[in-house]
């Protein structure tokens, strides 16, 4: 396998009083978790784990439908929020060149630099058209519903400006839109514009929605291989539908995350000890806190449970974070992400041998003293009785990439089985949304915009300066 999971510091041999035995693990009810995961997917809750299977004819029209447009395009620009956008950045930053949008467009194969919006800042939104050709830029819409206010409030700026620029009937070859087939305004706004389509499946919500076209067009149309990364993730689909949890990494990733969060560890630290990975923290971070938050269990009991998802990066991180993880209060559980073969070596010079605090890297390779304090990150932890343990990949690349985002999309499924929530619904979301559009006057908030005016007033003395 080429993506593995090492969790010997999760248990207690290894770390103490703050791990785990086996026979811990084993205790947990993983049948009838399992048995949950494989109804839900029976039923068709869980379409998301499809995905890897049914693109394959998605994946040829996208393929075609980038080769046809990438020559006349200088970028291609994301508007989306959520998984719309951490996706697509995530993806980007792990297989492309680190620095892609300054390469020249021959050193990038021809294809686009690419730009992924995600927030409403005006100051980014209006310093962003300072920086590109609008006339030169193909927009891909990212929302199912297409009610998305921060994405479709883009759209709308964007829209205006391609028929200022180009006059209003020449503006389709500069939109394609990632909705849904049959529901919302973004379909029928694409419809009438005569722009192109991609569909998400209906039952893939946004946080499991990188292995659809909502990730694979922006990687197609940045070269990545988009088959490759559906092989790593249909691959890994084999193995985490093992019941034996023994042999299941997402199915372990998840229960010892769970165990960890009943002994008050409600902490979870994602740590990549590289820089291609950086981006599937926030991407993970997402994934894991939109799942697992939840106010009530799937008897509608009030729990309030859930563990804060925090993105760290090795070795940079040991240089603000990793004191607070070794000595700190025992609420946390370390994630490492490893690379076994990175795709460039550097070696140190043998310079300032007469200064022995020096001297000794010299000779050595970067690559080596990455790797070297990752391990010693990995022993104070351990020496301090921290559990912890590593997700490693044998490189960095399409298929590796598949099968480790699809691992950590069955563990979330599965530790929610575990907490008995729905990991797929995000009430508490709605409601910062359905706040917003009563204080922006959408029609049909009445209700709550009366409830904000009469509940939520605050009070003066409670603000300095």
């Amino acid at each position: 396998m080429a993506v593995k999971l090492d969790y010997n510091n999760m248990i207690d041999k290894v770390v103490g009083s703050e791990g785990f035995s086996l026979e811990d693990i084993l205790t947990l009810d993983i049948r009838t978790a399992h048995e949950k995961m494989e109804q839900k997917r029976k039923d068709n809750l869980t379409d998301w784990r499809d995905l890897p299977y049914n693109q394959k004819d998605v994946v040829k029209e996208i393929k075609d439908y980038v080769s046809a447009v990438k020559e006349d395009i200088d970028a291609f620009v994301v508007l989306g929020i959520g998984g719309s956008a951490l996706g697509p950045i995530a993806l980007q930053q792990a297989i492309n060149h680190p620095y892609y949008n300054e390469l020249p467009k021959d050193k990038r194969g021809g294809y686009p630099k690419l730009y992924v919006l995600d927030n409403v800042d005006p100051e980014r939104l209006s310093y962003f058209f300072e920086i590109v050709d609008i006339k030169k830029c193909l927009f891909n819409c990212v929302s199912k519903s297409g009610e998305t206010s921060e994405t479709m409030s883009q759209f709308m700026i964007i829209k205006s400006l391609l028929e200022k620029e180009l006059g209003k009937g020449n503006i389709s070859k500069h939109i394609v839109c990632t909705t849904d087939k049959e529901k919302g305004n973004l379909i029928n706004i694409a419809k009438e514009g005569g722009y192109k389509v991609f569909y998400i499946p209906s039952g893939v919500g946004g946080r499991f929605s990188e292995l659809s076209p909502v990730g694979l067009l922006p990687a197609a149309m940045c070269g990545i291989d988009i088959k490759k990364l559906l092989t790593g993730a249909e691959d890994m689909d084999k193995i985490v539908s093992n019941p034996d949890v023994q042999k299941n990494p997402a199915y372990m990733y998840g229960a010892l995350h769970y165990l960890a969060m009943e002994k008050g560890k409600n902490i979870s630290v994602m740590m990549p000890y590289a820089d291609s990975l950086k981006y599937i923290s926030d991407w993970y971070a997402q994934l894991w806190a939109e799942s697992l938050g939840k106010k009530y269990d799937n008897e509608g009991n009030t729990v309030f449970v859930g563990q804060t998802p925090v993105k760290a990066l090795g070795v940079t991180d040991q240089h603000s974070q990793i004191q607070l993880y070794v000595q700190g209060p025992l609420d946390k559980v370390i994630v490492f992400l490893s690379i076994d073969e990175f795709r460039r070596i550097v070696e140190i010079p043998k310079i300032y041998e007469d200064i022995p605090s020096l001297g000794f890297l010299g000779g050595i390779t970067q690559n080596k003293l990455l790797k070297t304090e990752e391990y010693a990150t990995e022993y104070a932890l351990v020496s301090n009785g921290r559990p912890n343990m590593t997700i490693s990949l044998e490189k960095v690349d399409e298929y590796n990439m598949g099968a480790l985002l699809y691992m950590l999309e069955v563990a979330t499924g599965f530790i929610g089985e575990l907490m008995n929530i729905d990991a797929y619904d995000q009430h508490g979301v709605e409601e910062g949304k359905d706040a917003t559009y009563a204080l922006l006057n959408r029609p049909g908030y009445d209700e709550k915009r009366e409830q904000l005016r009469k509940t939520y007033q605050k009070d003066s003395m409670y603000t300095i300066g």
